[in-house]
């Protein structure tokens, strides 16, 4: 959720913390977009790039290009601190590959088939032909996420779209969801769902629901929520937490002092964590996720000051990823932070004892590297577990 990882997504939700794409990448759009300058003048076509000028990042933008190759990295020469009135440039370690293979198709029709949504595209995460393609660990990953895709909280950071009142809740979607893991085969599942405040609980119900729907399918499944604050009810983060899940995730977004300029009012540093400290204490046994973005004025003391205070926390594991700008509307990123230094707080946050820290410009909350891990380390901890018994 915890970095759209987070599977795809770290996102914000999104987590977060996120990679976002703009509104162009959705093919269906682009299509019409492609019909639409064909029957317009070249006038009218430069006039409509100039409007879409300030946007955020289009699909195209993503895709490898020349420089995209590590070796080349060195030879980038843009700006990576806006000036102010300034856009940066995407440079080339955010390039990625365009989303194809039968696995992705796959994943894709069985969503449709079941009406669920992932926040891999809700969020619009480039990493999404990587998760549900299979990719380096041959494990097709995908974030559900849960209670529709209308948050009722307005992060300055997230792309999902809001309301105060968004549709009922589907009484379907436990078992649905259910259903679409078990046709993926998948060992290991991401469940993440939107902000609901105009819900008693925040929805936690209907979370639990989910998790124990799946544990009931099949009991060897390791399930990771990434969960909403629910406004600080540590009632409601209990009841996942006893749920039967194995990781649970809350994304504290971005550091301390940038809490009230990048989230919503509702959500502040103090209440992520007291959420994560419930959880761990409600069931010693579970993995506490969270996730951080980079990019939005942060400083390195502020950065390692978060690190520390998670620590304290108890957090068992930290992502760190790229922001970046979903719309003209939210944020503008205010820095590229460059792999090496994703690498050093990979290296600083490893030292400070998080049991699992992934860094780098496209981790995602939700990310099929992180997941393969951590499933590793879950059965290892249950197989210990039963040979203590």
């Amino acid at each position: 959720m915890a970095l759209l990882k987070h599977s795809c997504c770290v996102a914000g939700r999104f987590s977060t913390n996120h990679l976002w794409l703009n509104p162009r990448s959705s093919p269906h759009v682009y299509t019409s977009s492609l019909s639409t300058v064909a029957k317009s003048s070249p006038r009218q076509t430069e006039r409509k790039k100039e409007l879409l000028g300030d946007d955020g990042p289009a699909l195209h933008e993503f895709i490898s290009g020349e420089l995209a190759e590590k070796s080349n990295w060195e030879e980038y020469r843009g700006n990576l601190k806006r000036q102010k009135g300034e856009r940066l440039r995407l440079p080339p370690w955010l390039k990625t590959e365009i989303p194809i293979g039968k696995n992705y198709n796959k994943l894709k029709n069985t969503l449709r088939d079941l009406n669920l949504h992932t926040v891999c595209e809700e969020a619009r995460c480039p990493n999404i032909g990587e998760c549900w393609g299979g990719g380096e660990y041959a494990t097709a990953t995908a974030t559900i996420m849960l209670m529709g895709d209308t948050c009722t909280r307005g992060c300055r950071f997230c792309s999902v779209k809001t309301a105060r009142l968004p549709p009922p809740l589907d009484p379907n979607e436990p078992c649905n969801t259910a259903k679409a893991i078990a046709a993926w085969g998948l060992d290991y599942v991401v469940l993440t769902s939107v902000d609901r405040d105009d819900l008693a609980d925040g929805g936690a119900a209907h979370i639990a629901e989910t998790v124990s729907n799946l544990k009931e399918r099949n009991s060897q499944i390791l399930v990771e929520c990434l969960t909403p604050d629910f406004r600080g009810d540590l009632a409601a983060v209990e009841k996942i937490a006893l749920s039967g899940l194995d990781v649970y995730a809350h994304n504290v977004e971005t550091v301390r002092q940038l809490q009230r300029h990048v989230r919503d009012p509702r959500a502040n540093f103090d209440q992520s964590l007291s959420v994560l400290k419930h959880a761990k204490e409600v069931k010693p046994t579970v993995l506490t996720k969270t996730s951080i973005m980079l990019g939005l004025g942060e400083t390195d003391q502020q950065i390692q000051d978060t690190l520390t205070e998670l620590r304290e926390a108890g957090v068992d594991c930290l992502t760190l990823g790229q922001y970046m700008q979903p719309t003209k509307r939210h944020l503008k990123v205010e820095e590229y932070v460059t792999p090496e230094k994703f690498a050093h707080w990979e290296k600083v946050g490893n030292d400070m004892g998080f049991v699992y820290t992934a860094s780098g410009p496209l981790v995602r909350s939700s990310y099929k590297a992180g997941e393969f891990f951590l499933k590793n380390l879950l059965k290892k901890r249950k197989a210990e577990a039963t040979i203590a018994e």
